[in-house]
């Protein structure tokens, strides 16, 4: 098997072996390539030592030197160039309290966590596959090098990565794999939350987001995502729905495009519905508020697993919002982007899609036609350049001072009331017009 490697890749490992050294690319870059996937990234691992890797190269940054890593700068590209290792006893269930170097390429591969990572190549020797990861790529399988539970045990994020990787090939995980994974997927509460989110986002935004239910079959949104379990079986007696919450939410995960900001606010749109749900004398079931609930919860989590602000501020918005319908008027769609955002409206119009193609067909159509007028009235908006913002009035705070008003508290709330009278009828938005209406206001 010949695989195409790049040709900074080719320079490192050429130069690494003219200087009597072994050296391939490695991993996931190794599966990706014979998957004809762009790999992300590439790694390489030799038998040459840290300090002898950075003798070999002119530009290098100490990465993770006591593990054996050196980065490797190539012009504006880096490359992380491993020496052989063989892992020591894992105390916190995620790093090695030692590492050992080894000239023995094998014992390297050995440590791996699935067989489709440990596969090793470069164009003098071609593929090593000494774990049968070929076999696996060919079988469609996410299958642990070695035994599973010694694996699992290392390094537990590999429990949730076994998922992830699920998701990301469409491959099922291999019986006895997914028998550890059952076993041990406690053992997540050891893991940082930074690493929890990180393979929880690649999750969602991989090609099978619904995958996040074979976690919940495996016993890993146990510990990792309780709220998830919560929507589990919690049936939707109303003519809007045919599946439980958990089963929607799922259908609105692969309606979405694989945006992080869009799968995360899919994920949490109806956490709150658990919680608010009540059954009426005719057996229909209703969820008044359960946006504002699961707004509370996505915070909450995605708080527990260190989101930045920034997704934090625009997941949460869009799942308080995703519920919001309207009558397809100019003045409400105007209003409708001051409320939500104008930045954030595309991802809005997005959500309440997903939404509407994972209810049941009950006035789907009607649902489908009103979002699209919707869409159609926000494009005319934005091309007329319509009012929306405080930013875009045609007068200042420094124009109502020179009117006579004060900075403070009174002179935002003119400022807001002359938005909703410009987002009322865009016509009025004339520095004219708004001083007249701010002098009549004043009686001045």
């Amino acid at each position: 098997m010949k695989i195409n490697l790049p040709r900074k890749v080719l320079m490192i490992i050429n130069n690494l072996q003219l200087h009597g050294y072994e050296a391939y690319a490695v991993g996931g870059c190794v599966r990706d390539s014979i998957l004809a996937r762009r790999p992300e990234d590439w790694d390489i691992t030799t038998s040459a030592r840290p300090e002898e890797i950075k003798k070999l190269f002119r530009r290098t940054v100490d990465t993770g030197i006591e593990h054996g890593t050196v980065t490797v700068l190539l012009g504006k590209d880096s490359y992380e160039v491993t020496t052989y290792r063989i892992d020591g006893a894992y105390e916190d269930s995620r790093h090695p309290k030692e590492v050992r170097f080894t000239n023995n390429l094998e014992e390297d591969l050995r440590r791996r966590d699935f067989t489709i990572n440990a596969m090793a190549y470069n164009d003098e020797v071609r593929l090593v596959d000494a774990f049968g990861g070929m076999q696996d790529l060919n079988h469609h399988l996410i299958r642990c090098v070695g035994e599973p539970k010694e694996r699992f045990s290392e390094d537990a994020l590999r429990i949730l990565r076994a998922v992830r990787f699920s998701a990301q090939l469409d491959f099922p995980i291999e019986p006895k794999t997914a028998e550890a994974v059952r076993e041990l997927a406690p053992t997540l509460k050891n893991i940082s939350a930074e690493r929890i989110q990180a393979e929880l986002v690649k999750l969602l935004v991989s090609p099978h987001p619904e995958r996040i239910q074979d976690a919940y079959e495996l016993g890993i949104t146990k510990v990792i995502l309780p709220e998830w379990d919560a929507m589990v079986g919690v049936e939707q007696n109303t003519p809007h729905h045919k599946y439980d919450v958990a089963q929607h939410t799922l259908h609105a995960l692969k309606n979405v495009k694989r945006d992080k900001i869009l799968r995360l606010t899919m994920l949490f749109h109806d956490m709150g519905k658990p919680a608010v749900r009540t059954t009426d004398e005719n057996g229909r079931d209703h969820f008044k508020g359960h946006a504002l609930v699961s707004e509370e919860i996505a915070r909450k989590v995605m708080r527990r697993l260190k989101f930045d602000n920034d997704t934090v501020k625009k997941v949460t918005r869009l799942v308080c919002y995703h519920d919001y319908r309207m009558e397809a008027t100019p003045k409400n769609v105007r209003r409708a982007m001051n409320r939500i955002g104008v930045e954030l409206f595309p991802y809005y119009l997005a959500v309440r899609m997903a939404d509407a193609k994972a209810q049941s067909p009950y006035r789907r159509r009607e649902k489908i036609e009103n979002i699209i007028a919707v869409r159609e009235l926000y494009q005319e908006i934005l091309i007329n350049d319509e009012c929306i913002t405080l930013r875009q009035l045609a007068v200042s705070g420094r124009d109502l001072m020179e009117l006579g008003m004060r900075p403070g508290r009174e002179l935002g709330s003119m400022l807001s009331e002359l938005l909703e009278y410009v987002i009322d009828d865009p016509q009025r938005n004339t520095k004219e017009i708004l001083c007249d209406y701010v002098k009549e206001k004043l009686d001045l």
